[in-house]
């Protein structure tokens, strides 16, 4: 059975079991001893096996119920997270004189967990070729098999959530990093007990890029709901062919219009960039001025605030000049981000070099260790890094940083 064939059968699979038949069709093809999918969680902190496919029996199941006790593996000062940092194969010699190769199962930067074969000897560079493209289509796989299925929904979730997480989870962008020729743009969220209403969101079009960053006043179901109202707004706009300001100005009618939910009010950013000229535009609603980095500097953007969105008054929106160069990352953040002591400047250089899925995680996990991990409002955080035209410094697929030559390290 060779790639192709495993595809097709995990095509005509169940959903659930989908991976199980990559990972027992993998084994016997490359006469591999052990084949295990491991998925990233939500926090980008831990790693859940699966799928562990071993010789000599193999079963075919996926049932969400066999999987409740999987392996959860942290993923701190471990190969594996080695691996979701550089997108790169790794290998290694175990104890017992068996090879372990580590492949990212990676689509359009989006880090969704690492394929681990476990080989008999050390592998071929065909064979080590093999398992790198078919980590690569098994995101395809993942992506259109979860639509189906909670078993991956589960695997991503550290506990469990609350209702009004649950609403705010459902918000988010089904991936949460995006990887083009002229940007990357990826997002964080580590919600407070009581949720605080944090949203972020982009979109791809032909010929542009679409971020926003919003933060609901208030907490629990209450946020939540006003954020799912205030997204709602904002996409629709966004997907009718709206303006920055035409997008603003519905957000805030529709915080306005609904008075059942007292005192709503969100402030928040939208940006444009054009993918052809590089010019972008912002329109600010009462937000944290975004914080760029450029040449190892860092410097608050600063923008006109317009009123939040939801305020009663007449106020109208203005999208602004936002400057971008080549090798800009710009945060934005919400207040929840703020103090504890953390150094966000300081941080953002330190974690320059880091793929934007790296430095996101890494600023909302520095804000949530410094709260002993009970944030009073939401952390949440959106990085854009343009590139602008030209050769990108990432491969479009992964990530990978295409200043490193080799696609695989180790032994």
């Amino acid at each position: 059975m060779d790639i192709d064939e495993i595809l097709t059968a995990a095509e005509n699979a169940p959903p659930e079991a989908a991976i199980d038949v990559v990972a027992a069709g993998l084994r016997r093809n490359l006469g591999a001893t052990a084949v295990s999918f491991l998925l990233t969680d939500f926090s980008g902190h831990s790693v859940v096996r699966l799928a562990a496919i071993m010789a000599p029996t193999v079963q075919v199941s996926g049932c969400l119920e066999e999987l409740l006790e999987a392996e959860r593996i942290p993923l701190a000062d471990t190969l594996y997270d080695q691996v979701l940092r550089t997108q790169r194969r790794y290998r290694r010699r175990l104890d017992n004189g068996s090879v372990q190769v580590l492949a990212p199962v990676t689509n359009r930067g989006d880090s969704i967990g690492i394929l681990e074969v476990v080989c008999p000897d050390d592998p071929a560079p065909a064979t080590l070729d093999r398992i790198g493209r078919t980590a690569h289509a098994l995101a395809y796989v993942v992506i259109a098999n979860r639509r189906f299925t909670d078993l991956y929904e589960w695997g991503r979730r550290s506990t469990p959530l609350a209702l009004a997480a649950e609403v705010q989870h459902q918000l988010l962008p089904l991936a949460l990093t995006c990887e083009s020729n002229q940007f990357t743009v990826s997002g964080a969220l580590e919600p407070a007990h009581n949720i605080g209403g944090d949203t972020f969101d982009f979109a791809l079009d032909r010929d542009a890029v679409h971020l926003s960053l919003t933060d609901v006043m208030g907490h629990d179901v209450e946020a939540a709901l006003g954020a799912a109202l205030l997204l709602a707004a904002l996409r629709g706009g966004r997907r009718v062919g709206a303006g920055l300001e035409e997008q603003a100005r519905r957000a805030d009618a529709a915080m306005r219009e609904h008075h059942n939910i007292p005192d709503l009010y969100a402030t928040g950013q939208l940006i444009r960039v054009d993918l052809r000229s590089g010019l972008a535009h912002i329109v600010n609603a009462g937000h944290l001025p975004p914080l760029r980095l450029r040449e190892g500097h860092v410097e608050e953007v600063l923008l006109e605030p317009d009123l939040p969105f939801g305020i009663p008054f007449p106020h109208s929106y203005t999208a602004q000049p936002f400057k971008l160069r080549p090798g800009d990352r710009v945060m934005l953040l919400t207040d929840g981000m703020l103090g504890s002591g953390v150094d966000l400047p300081g941080l953002m250089v330190s974690t320059r070099d880091l793929h934007p899925r790296q430095a996101a995680l890494a600023l909302t996990g520095a804000v949530f260790h410094a709260n002993d991990g009970r944030l009073r409002d939401d952390a949440t955080v959106l990085c854009l890094d343009w590139y602008g035209i030209g050769r990108p410094p990432r491969d479009a697929d992964t990530g990978a940083d295409l200043t490193l030559a080799s696609p695989a390290t180790g032994l």
